[in-house]
C-alpha cells in the first residue's frame, strides 16, 4: 500500500502534465493566406517588405527548380499539386547589426525568407518567426521587434488583397 505523500505527489504530477498538454505554444511558423492570382500576391508581399525596409536580395523559383525532377520522382513529384512555389529572401542591415551585437549565433537567421505556395487561386505564405526560435537569446528583444515588423509588412500585403 502506498503512503498519502506519494499519492499526493502522483496526483500533482498528473495534474501538472494535464495542464501542460493543454497549453498552446506559439508556432515558430507563421502562416498567412492571400486570395487571388499568384503573381499579384507575390508582388504585393515583395513590395510590402521593401516598403518596410526589408530589402529583397534573392527570389528563388523553387517550383521551377524542382520541376526538372518530375520524371525521376514520378508519382512522388508535387503530391500536393502546387501550381507555384517561390521564396523571397530579404534582409534589413540595421537588424542584422543589432542581432550580431547581442547574439552572433542568431546570425544563422540572416538572410530571412518567406515561402509562398499557390494552388486554386490561393497563396499560402510561411515565415519562420525569429522570436520563437531561441527564447533565451540575449537578442530576444530585437528578434521580437524584427518579427513584429516583418509580420506587420506581411499583413499589410494581405490587406492589399
Amino acid at each position: 500500500m502506498t503512503n498519502p505523500t506519494s499519492k499526493l505527489v502522483s496526483l500533482c504530477i498528473s495534474v501538472f502534465m494535464l495542464c501542460m498538454s493543454t497549453l498552446s505554444f506559439a508556432s515558430p511558423v507563421l502562416k498567412l493566406t492571400y486570395k487571388g492570382d499568384f503573381d499579384s500576391n507575390y508582388d504585393k508581399v515583395s513590395q510590402a517588405l521593401e516598403d518596410n525596409r526589408f530589402y529583397v536580395i534573392f527570389e528563388p523559383n523553387i517550383g521551377r527548380s524542382i520541376s526538372s525532377f518530375k520524371e525521376r520522382w514520378g508519382e512522388d513529384y508535387n503530391k500536393n499539386g502546387f501550381e507555384a512555389v517561390r521564396s523571397i529572401v530579404f534582409c534589413n542591415p540595421w537588424y542584422v547589426n543589432q542581432v550580431l551585437n547581442k547574439d552572433p549565433e542568431m546570425a544563422a537567421l540572416c538572410p530571412l525568407s518567406v515561402t509562398l505556395l499557390h494552388k486554386n487561386n490561393q497563396t499560402e505564405l510561411m515565415f519562420l518567426r525569429p522570436g520563437q526560435l531561441k527564447p533565451e537569446s540575449p537578442a530576444q528583444d530585437i528578434l521580437l521587434e524584427l518579427e513584429n515588423d516583418i509580420v506587420k509588412a506581411l499583413k499589410q500585403a494581405q490587406t492589399d488583397n
